[in-house]
Parts: C-alpha cells; structure tokens; sequence
C-alpha cells in the first residue's frame, strides 16, 4: 500500500515542482530582464517555460511576455542574440543597425552592462532568498528572554507541571538566560531522576519536579527521509523504540545511533491513538562547525520542546539579518558539500536530481505553506549558486568571458567560443544524468524503494 500511495503523490509532487520552479524562474529571468533594461539593453522575449506558447502579450516598449508549454525553466532573449541561451551574435539583426540602435543590442552593448545583466539573474535568486528568510522571521518572532512557556505542546499521559506563562528561571542545576540555555540544561539532565525547575509563576518563585523540557516530540520531519517516507508527521510523539519505553528525544537519538542503521519499530502516539511504524535509518551527511561532514543514521525528524516559546516579534533589521545569515550558511553549506562529495568525504547521492527535487518540493508543502515557502528560498539560492558556476552555458560562464573581454579588450574568439559552449552544454547534461541516476538507484530513490516494497 506504501508503494501505490507514493505513486498516488506523483500529480501534487509534481505540481509542487512547477510552482516552485516556476517561481524562481521567473526571478531570476526578471533580474536579467529589468537590470538589461535599466542598462539600456532591449528584451525581445521574456518566456516562462519553453516550446509552444500557450499565452503571450507584448507590451509597449515591443517585448514580447509569454508562457510556453514545459515549464522547466525560462530565458530572456535580447535584441542581438542568436538565440534564448545568448550563446553567439545575431549577425543579420544586427547589420545595417546605426551605433544607437547597436548600443540597445546584448552584443552591441558596454561589457560593464552585458555582466550585471548577466549577473543580475543569480543575485536576484539570493535576493528572493533573503526577502524570504526575513519575512519568516519577522513573522516568527523571537523567544523572549528570561524564557517564558507560551503555549503546551500537546503530549500522551503526562503530568503537566508547566503552566502557560511560567518565566523558568533554571532547569536542574542550569540558569536559564535564554533559549539556548534551555537545549543545554536538557541535554546534562539526569533522566532517571526527576527534573527540577525553578519558575516564576505570578509575581512568585517556585520549585516543581517534572520530566525533560525535550520529550520525544517530533517538531520537524526532514524530506526525503525513511521518516516521511514512513509517514510520520509534525506533532507525533514517539513513545517507544523497539519496545523500550522513552520520555526524552535523546533517548530516541542513542537507541538509532547504536544500532547503526538496522530497521527500528516506533510506537507513535498521535492525536490520543497508538501507531506502530518500521523503518530504516539512512545514511546522512551532517554539517560539522568546522565545515566538515560526518555521516550518521538518521532517520530524518527534529525534536521540539514540550512547550511554544512565548515570543516577541524581530524587528526589521534582526530579520535582514537573519534573512542574510540564512542565505549565506546554505551558500557555505552547498559549496563544502560539494567540495566532500568530489572529495570521496561523503557520497554523492546527496546529489539530488529532478525526481528528487520533485518530491521534496511535494513533502515540504505538504507540511504546510510555511515549508514550502522555505524550500522555494532553499532551492532559489540553490539555483542562483549553480547559475555562478564557471560553466560555459551558464551565467558564471558568461561573466568569465565578459572578464577576459574587460581585460583584453576584445571578446574570445568566435570559433573558441563555440567549443567551449559546446563543452559547458555538455557537462551540465552529464551532471543532470549523473543526479537522474542518483534519484533512481540511490538509498532513498524510485527503484531502492520499489525493492523495498517487494521485500
């Protein structure tokens, strides 16, 4: 049954895909657009997908906007171009033109102008990025500090002695300042021993004996993980593992890491109904600080607190700022686990490809729209990461020949050109295949999972 309902998803996966695609795309094809434009450069076609054109209207500066029948991907043709991939000079529209008319062609055009038109359509990607990140912020908020219990997470049979509104000072033996403090007293706390903390409850302290602030709660399900896989969702609480009864998430972490990635059976209560699920952690690449990986099994759920946070709203520049950091550690992040997979340091199924992306972008809205707003700020810095890569073809690979053509004062040759074209065209295929691969026979993909389920 597990098998017809992944096959059942396919539709809404896919649909998922073109709507976050779509969405990046037409960023990112609208910062070359609108930067071409300010730099003096006339757009011909601004087309969201390709092949036959569904819908297309013209506007008064003579560009022509439409929507084409596949829509995985986009371009922007300028006046001067042979064609959408800017790839070589339309010679016969471009004779008989006088200088003014040449200066609005691509070709025709400063160098200084071809690069930010060129470059503008990445930076609008981690722009979108940003803007995103920033507005989740400002809308989540912040935990206020000293820490104060907001709302109770619903939990199965727990004595509750938090109450709405509680300041907690300290948990055992750790102060309590701010939110971080509260994951460090949980994790030296002595879980066969009652947890004492101390609150402030209406202008009084007090001392109350309860369980870990971390119970086995699940407050995020990782996509393309055995979890989601599995079916387990945000606000589960996992009970049992393996038949071993736990209260803490910690439990659950040492229970999977110990039996280094064998099948484990979780009793799951959800929603006051007990649920059994199996499944088998995955071999999983973790960010270390230092930049590294560390491959763990996991399988694929974060922990949250027994309680929401009371929180205070960001102000604007906390957000920006927070919008940045975001953006630039998935930057960082991509670029080292990048640098791993080449490196042999981690495998290369991390790798994913349109049939992943596909799904994942199904999973993440499937958990709600903040989460698949997310995946679309997570894809489009992708994206605009990928398009910065010194690839003939690519945008990275254009601003390097507007390089050696600001230095030398003439572009490459026409002929060298072509050659390296034809050389980037290539590699970008043989990676989309090389990721197809990934997405088919990798630990996670179509085929690994169709196996399983004849198992």
């Amino acid at each position: 049954m597990e098998f017809f309902g992944i096959v059942g998803g396919t539709a809404g996966y896919v649909l998922a895909f073109i709507v976050a695609l779509s969405i990046i795309v037409a960023v990112h094809e609208y910062g070359h657009y609108i930067v071409g434009r300010w730099c003096g450069i006339h757009a011909e076609v601004f087309s969201l997908g390709f092949g036959r054109v569904l819908w297309s209207r013209r506007d008064k500066r003579g560009t022509e906007w439409q929507i084409a029948a596949l829509p995985f991907g986009g371009y922007v043709k300028f006046m001067g171009d042979a064609n959408a991939a800017s790839a070589g000079v339309d010679g016969e529209a471009m004779a008989g033109l006088s200088e003014a008319e040449k200066r609005r062609t691509m070709p025709g055009a400063p160098v200084w102008a071809r690069a930010a038109t060129v470059a503008a359509g990445p930076i609008f990607n981690f722009i979108l990025s940003f803007f995103i990140f920033a507005v989740i912020a400002l809308t989540r908020g912040v935990a206020v500090e000293p820490v104060q219990v907001g709302t109770l997470e619903p939990l199965p049979q727990q004595v509750r002695v938090l109450e709405e509104g509680d300041v907690i000072l300290s948990i055992g033996a750790t102060e309590i300042t701010d939110l971080n403090s509260v994951y460090e007293a949980a994790a030296s706390l002595d879980l066969t021993q009652p947890v004492i903390y101390r609150i402030e409850r209406d202008g009084q302290e007090m001392e109350l004996a309860g369980t870990t602030p971390f119970p086995p709660l699940i407050s995020a399900v990782s996509p393309g993980s055995a979890a989601i896989d599995a079916g387990l969702e945000v606000g589960d609480v996992v009970t049992a593992i393996d038949g071993q009864k736990i209260t803490a998430f910690i439990e659950l972490q040492e229970l999977v890491k110990a039996g280094e990635g064998t099948p484990v059976a979780l009793e799951v209560w959800r929603d006051g109904e007990v649920m059994a699920f199996t499944l088998k952690p995955r071999e999983t690449p973790v960010p270390l600080p230092d930049g590294s990986f560390e491959t763990r099994y996991l399988i694929g759920i974060n922990g949250g607190l027994a309680f929401e946070p009371a929180t205070v709203q960001r102000g604007v520049w906390g957000s920006a700022s927070y919008g940045v950091r975001q953006t630039w550690f998935i930057v960082t992040s991509s670029i080292s686990g990048l640098y791993n997979m080449i490196a042999g340091n981690i495998s290369s199924c991390g790798l994913s490809g349109p049939i992943k992306i596909a799904t994942t972008a199904g999973q993440m809205a499937s958990q709600g729209g903040e989460s698949f707003i997310w995946f679309v700020a997570v894809l489009s810095t992708a994206v605009g990461l990928l398009n910065l890569f010194p690839i003939p073809v690519l945008d990275g690979g254009h601003l390097v020949f507007h390089a050696y053509e600001a230095v030398t004062g003439k572009p490459p040759p026409e002929k060298l050109l072509n050659v390296l074209m034809g050389i980037g065209l290539a590699l970008i295929l043989s990676l989309m295949v090389f990721a197809l691969g990934n997405d088919l026979f990798c630990e996670g993909g179509i085929f690994w999972k169709i196996a399983a389920w004849f198992e």
